[in-house]
């Protein structure tokens, strides 16, 4: 029994060690690098030309890249992911806070720098989705205040994905990489950082089913679609797919096994998205509509779940607290 029971715990710590090393290596890393180089690919773009016609492909793409690690949050990205995607916005802040910029052309809105003092609420990839795609913001002119602003607010987005890859590059891989070590007051133990890991990769899922589809499916007799995350841009459900895919690449790189439930669970969830008509989930006051969305819905959280079978309950993980909690 002794013996049992000392293979079972070197099993779990080498679980942990290569666990930790691939989510950095093949996950986050390459996500956040990849993140920094579509966030300045955008800056520069919008140096050149200003347009929502110019920008819009190169803000998708960066959004794109962002769902690789939108919701990892810790470390740096435990409050720095927040000026990158103020969402849910539920009190309206950012047409304020933008028509507040535009009307009084505050110099702020000039100054990449400043910016960063800005109200996270007019900064990152939604501020610019409304300036992009919203009728109210949208029909500016080249050399208008408002073509600065974009200008700004981009340049600034890559500003701050450049921070958060050296953030994570420099600093915060380390602190993962030396879990247990003498001087990491982090992660006292290896399985800590797995944990903590882990963590993410189930927070991201519930937080797709709960809010990212929750928040437009609202109720039967009162739906709520312009509560969809990124519906202006018609990504809505474009977002739960890229973030479910991440969620599943990031579960992989926990487990040096197969993952044949997981698997099957995403290829269902893809198969159910895929009846959906409304990219922009604007229509689930049909009934029809409705039905199809919440079995994405149901999906999400089957997908959820595989992972937890698959890879929670052989290495005895019980996922810990996220920041995304409670949205």
């Amino acid at each position: 029994m002794r013996y049992s029971l000392l293979c079972c715990a070197l099993f779990s710590a080498s679980q942990a060690v290569a666990g930790v090393e691939e989510a950095l290596s093949d996950h986050i890393l390459p996500g956040y690098a990849g993140f920094a180089e579509a966030a300045e690919v955008l800056a520069v773009t919008a140096e050149a030309d200003c347009t929502p016609a110019a920008l819009r492909d190169p803000w998708n793409a960066a959004f794109d890249a962002w769902t690789e690690i939108g919701d990892v949050r810790m470390g740096p990205s435990e409050t720095g992911a927040l000026s990158v995607a103020f969402w849910p916005d539920t009190r309206g802040f950012t047409p304020k806070t933008l028509s507040r910029l535009i009307s009084s052309q505050e110099e702020v809105g000039t100054d990449p720098t400043d910016f960063a003092e800005v109200s996270i609420a007019a900064r990152g990839l939604f501020a610019l989705e409304r300036m992009l795609y919203d009728d109210q913001f949208a029909g500016y002119e080249a050399d208008s205040y408002a073509c600065t602003l974009v200008q700004t607010i981009s340049a600034d987005l890559a500003n701050q994905a450049q921070a958060l890859e050296a953030g994570w590059r420099e600093g915060y891989a380390e602190v993962l990489r030396s879990a247990g070590q003498e001087g990491n007051a982090t992660y006292l133990s290896e399985d800590e950082a797995l944990t903590a890991l882990y963590t993410q990769v189930l927070s991201s899922l519930e937080f797709t089913a709960d809010s990212r589809l929750g928040r437009p499916l609202g109720t039967f007799e009162r739906p709520r679609p312009t509560r969809a995350e990124a519906w202006r841009s018609e990504r809505a459900l474009r977002n739960v797919r890229l973030y479910a895919d991440a969620a599943s690449a990031f579960a992989h790189t926990l487990a040096d096994w197969e993952l044949p439930l997981t698997e099957d669970a995403l290829a269902r969830l893809h198969d159910v998205a895929d009846r959906v008509e409304d990219p922009a989930l604007q229509d689930i006051d049909d009934p029809s509509a409705r039905l199809r969305l919440e079995i994405v819905q149901q999906h999400v959280r089957a997908l959820h779940d595989a992972i937890e079978q698959e890879i929670g309950v052989p290495l005895g993980l019980t996922p810990g607290f996220n920041s995304q909690d409670g949205d």
